[in-house]
C-alpha cells in the first residue's frame, strides 16, 4: 500500500507512556487540526483515557484512533502499514525499540524516535539502512532532547555561512548555556542498563565522534589539549568557561551523521568539527562537574551500583509532575568558525535557540512537528529518498515548525 493510501498520517506508538503522552497533547494543541492520527500502545483502556484526556485541549481537532500493538514485529508490521509516519516512545529502545524500526524500514513507514543510545542506533544503521534506502522510508533516530537542538544549530550556523560567505564552517562550539529540568524514569532507566546490553568494545566502537558518518570522516584536527582533558575547563571568549557536557557525546555522532549525508561534507565542509560543552560559572565548578561525569560513568560500570540506584530513581512511565516543570527551560548557545584562509580576518556566526518548558514537551515538539514534516512538506531528506537519516535533513520547513511550536532561534554574523 503507497503512503498515500494509508489510514493515518501519524501514529504515536507508546502513547501511554510519559514522552508518548507529552507528544500526544503536543499534537493535539499545534497540529493541523485536519491530521489524520492515532495513538497506539498495549492497553485499549489506558490508550481511550489518554484520549478522553487530551480532547479537552483542543475540541476541534480529529479524535484520534486507538491501536492496539504489542512488542512483537507481527503487531508492528500491521501498525507501520496503517500510516505515513510512526513516531516510537518505548524505551528503552534498546531493549524494545527495534521491531518497531524493523518494521518501518520493511514496509516504507517514516519513523522517529527519542533515544539517546548511540550503540543500538549504530546497530539500526548496520542493520537497516540499506534496506529503507530501497523500501523509501525516512528513518529519523534520535529526534528528541538528544540530538535534534545540537543538530539543527550546527545545521542553522552551517546554512548561514554558507548564504552569507559562500564558503563551508570549521570548529562549531555549541554549549548547553543555560538548564533547569528533571530526567524521567525512562531516561534514568536507559542510563542504568546500557551497560546491561553492550560490551566496553561496542560503546567504544559506537561512541567514536564518526561512527555514524555515512562517507570516510573529513583530515583529522588537533584533539582537545592536555589540560583541557586532565580538567574539564576551556574558555572562550563568547561563551565564557565551559565543561564536559552529558550529552555531548550522543549529540556528536549524530551531527557528523549529517555533515555525511549533506554532499559527502561538501557543504559542511572538509574541515569541519563540532565540539559540545556546558557553560558554567567558574574553573572550580568545570573541574568538579568534568570530575563527576568522569567518575560517574566509571561507576555505573559497576552492576551492583546500577542495581543500588534502580532503587531511587523515578521507575519507568513516571516523572516529573506538569507543576514540578513549570520553571523548566533550556538555552543553547553557539559559535561557528568559518572556513577562511586569512587568520588576520577571521569570520564567524553566532547561534542561540531557547525553549521555556519541560524538557519532555520539547521533546514532544521535536518528535511531532518531525513527524508532520515527514508527512506534510518536502525536504532534503525526501530528496535523500529514505535510509537512517538525522533531524538535520528535514532542513527549513522542520526548523520553521519547531519555532512555531515555542522554539526561539537566532542566527547572525558576528562582528
Amino acid at each position: 500500500m503507497s503512503q498515500d493510501q494509508r489510514q493515518y498520517e501519524i501514529v504515536v506508538f507508546g502513547a501511554t507512556g510519559y514522552t508518548g503522552k507529552y507528544t500526544a497533547e503536543h499534537l493535539t494543541t499545534y497540529a493541523p487540526t485536519d491530521l489524520k492520527w492515532a495513538i497506539a500502545g498495549r492497553s485499549e483502556a489506558k490508550l481511550k483515557a489518554v484520549a478522553d484526556e487530551i480532547h479537552s485541549l483542543n475540541p476541534d481537532r480529529l479524535a484520534p484512533g486507538i491501536e492496539i500493538a504489542e512488542l512483537n514485529k507481527q503487531d508492528l508490521v500491521k501498525l507501520a502499514k496503517t500510516t505515513k509516519v510512526l513516531i516510537s516512545t518505548v524505551g528503552p529502545y534498546h531493549k524494545y525499540g527495534a521491531f518497531a524500526f524493523e518494521a518501518c524500514a520493511e514496509n516504507g513507514t517514516h519513523y522517529v524516535d527519542c533515544t539517546g543510545e548511540v550503540p543500538w542506533v549504530y546497530d539500526m544503521v548496520e542493520k537497516y539502512d540499506a534496506l529503507a534506502k530501497k523500501t523509501g522510508a525516512i528513518m529519523i533516530p534520535q529526534n528528541g532532547m538528544e540530538s535534534a537542538p545540537s543538530d539543527m544549530m550546527c545545521w542553522m550556523l552551517v546554512n548561514h555561512i554558507r548564504q552569507t560567505l559562500s564558503v563551508g564552517t570549521a570548529e562549531i562550539l555549541d554549549s548547553v548555556y543555560s538548564l533547569k529540568g528533571a530526567p524521567s524514569g525512562g531516561t534514568l532507566d536507559t542510563l542504568l542498563t546500557l551497560f546491561d546490553t553492550y560490551s566496553l568494545s561496542h560503546f567504544a566502537k559506537s561512541m567514536n565522534p564518526w561512527s555514524l558518518s555515512a562517507v570516510a570522516p573529513p583530515q583529522e584536527t588537533a584533539g582537545k589539549p592536555l589540560l583541557e582533558k586532565i580538567t574539564g575547563i576551556r574558555t572562550d571568549s563568547d561563551l565564557g568557561i565551559l565543561t564536559d557536557s552529558l550529552q555531548g557525546p550522543s549529540d556528536i555522532v549524530i551531527v557528523n551523521r549529517s555533515w555525511s549525508l549533506y554532499d559527502g561534507g561538501k557543504f559542511y565542509g572538509p574541515k569541519f568539527k563540532i565540539s559540545i560543552y556546558t557553560k558554567v560559572s567558574s574553573n572550580l565548578q568545570a573541574f568538579l562537574m568534568h570530575l563527576a561525569l568522569t567518575l560517574g560513568t566509571a561507576t555505573l560500570l559497576l552492576p551492583p551500583v546500577r542495581w543500588l540506584l534502580k532503587k531511587f530513581v523515578y521507575q519507568p512511565g513516571q516523572g516529573p509532575t506538569k507543576e514540578q516543570t513549570t520553571n523548566d527551560h533550556c538555552e543553547w548557545r553557539a559559535v561557528a568558525n568559518a572556513d577562511v584562509t586569512d587568520p588576520n580576518d577571521p569570520k564567524r556566526a553566532s547561534g542561540t535557540m531557547a525553549y521555556h518548558g519541560s524538557m519532555y514537551a520539547l521533546t514532544a515538539a521535536t518528535l511531532s512537528e518531525a513527524a508532520i514534516t515527514l508527512a506534510r512538506d518536502k525536504t532534503f531528506a525526501h530528496e535523500l529518498g529514505g535510509g537512517v537519516l538525522t533531524p538535520a535533513t528535514l532542513g527549513a520547513p522542520y526548523m520553521e515548525r519547531l519555532q512555531k511550536a515555542g522554539l526561539k532561534t537566532e542566527v547572525k554574523t558576528m562582528p
